[in-house]
Formats: structure tokens, sequence, C-alpha cells
């Protein structure tokens, strides 16, 4: 039975909560609806790293033609997480253990700098939000909703790059943040260690060293949970 997006919407799992994400007054798009539920659907591993991207079933999946769906792999190409192979369609991007870790340390400089930055210029609204959100996810956490989580987690992230206030730091975050989104998402599933409740409570540390607005800290405990989401990944490919 195929799931259209509108059904993946009135599911629950994949409908975003209404105080999550800083985005445009205007209602989401179908592009978006699909870029969205498409890029969960690769992040959430239902393909295997290196797998062609099977655009028919895809399509039957969500109720969509093959245009839209070749729009949303466009912006999925550009984010990182896949291929485009001229005249062949797609395939889910894999990363090898050298690209891997130095993408992992990038990406851990550019979120130090973040809380640093962050801890700086963070008002206390913007704080509330973050706040609203981490509890958010802890209830997800709870309820062992690994798709709740990972989305509310990676709002974290990126509320904590734009609340830096750097147009420079937050566009280049952007630029890498997709090309290890699902490896970040899969490495709280390792078998050999609770890699997800570490990483909650190595949030809970974020969040308490960014209501008392400890730079130098925060800095270090963001550089060092990438550190350990990447450990953890390695380990468990």
């Amino acid at each position: 039975m195929t799931s259209t997006i509108s059904e993946t919407r009135e599911g629950g799992a994949a409908d975003p909560p209404p105080a999550r994400r800083r985005l445009p007054q205007q209602g989401p798009t179908l592009h978006d609806e699909l870029l969205a539920a498409l890029r969960d659907y690769i992040v959430e591993g239902h393909l295997a790293d290196g797998a062609r991207v099977p655009e028919r079933l895809l399509c039957e999946r969500f109720g969509i033609s093959r245009t839209p769906l070749r729009e949303a792999l466009k912006v999925l190409a550009a984010e990182g997480l896949i291929d485009l192979l001229p005249n062949r369609g797609a395939r889910v991007r894999e990363l090898g253990a050298d690209e891997l870790r130095a993408l992992f340390d990038v990406m851990g400089g550019l979120e130090a700098l973040a809380g640093r930055l962050a801890c700086e210029r963070i008002n206390d609204a913007e704080l509330a939000e973050i706040e609203a959100v981490h509890h958010e996810m802890y209830r997800f956490y709870l309820r062992r909703d690994m798709s709740g989580y990972f989305r509310c987690n990676q709002d974290i992230h990126q509320m904590i790059v734009a609340a830096a206030g750097n147009p420079a730091l937050e566009a280049t975050y952007a630029s890498f943040a997709g090309r290890i989104r699902r490896v970040r998402y899969s490495a709280n599933l390792a078998k050999d260690r609770d890699r997800w409740g570490e990483a909650m409570r190595e949030h809970e540390a974020i969040l308490d060293a960014l209501r008392r607005r400890a730079g130098a800290e925060l800095s270090d405990i963001l550089f060092q949970h990438l550190r350990n989401k990447r450990k953890a990944a390695q380990a468990e490919g």
C-alpha cells in the first residue's frame, strides 16, 4: 500500500510540531513537503549507502510524478545526501572513512564556533525556543521515537548556529550539514553502546552551558559531541 505526502503528515511521525523551526510565514508547499519526506526516507536508512534511488518506487510511495521527484533529488544532491548520475538517475552518497573523519572534524569546528558566538549573542526568546525544542526532543527520546527525536536534534543544532548571528558561518554550516545528516542519524543506533542515551545527556550539557552563556565550555562540549558521534558512526559502520 503506497503512502502519499498528505498521508505521511496525517500519521503524525513526519509532521513537525508547531514550536519547531524558524520558517517563513507562508505554509509549506508540495515541493517542501516532498523534499522533507524524501530527505527523511533516505536519512533514516531505507536505502543502503551507495544504493540506486528507485524513482518509480518513490513515485508510488509518495503519490507523485517523476518531475517533482527529480526536482527534489536535485536539492538533495546539492545538500550532499545523494549523487546524481548522468543519464542514470541517482544513488545514495557513500562516505569513506577518511572523508567521514574530515567532515565531522569540520562540522565539530563550525558548531564549536557557533556555540561560542551564540553564548555572546543569544537573547531570552531564542533561548526559550531552544529549550522548548529540547524538551520536545526528550519526549521523543522517552517514547523511543528516533525520527521525531532526530528532527528536534537537528533543529537545535541549526538554532544554535542561527543564534550565533554570523551569516558566513551559517552558510558554511549549511553547505556541510547535509553530507553527514544520514550518518548522524545512524550513529544513534550503534549496537555496541547506548549512543542515543549518551547523545541525550550531551544535549542536557549543551543546554545547561547555553543557559549560563558559558561560551568556552559550550564550544568544547559541541566539538566533543560531534567527535563522539563520528566514533559511534564508524563503529557502527
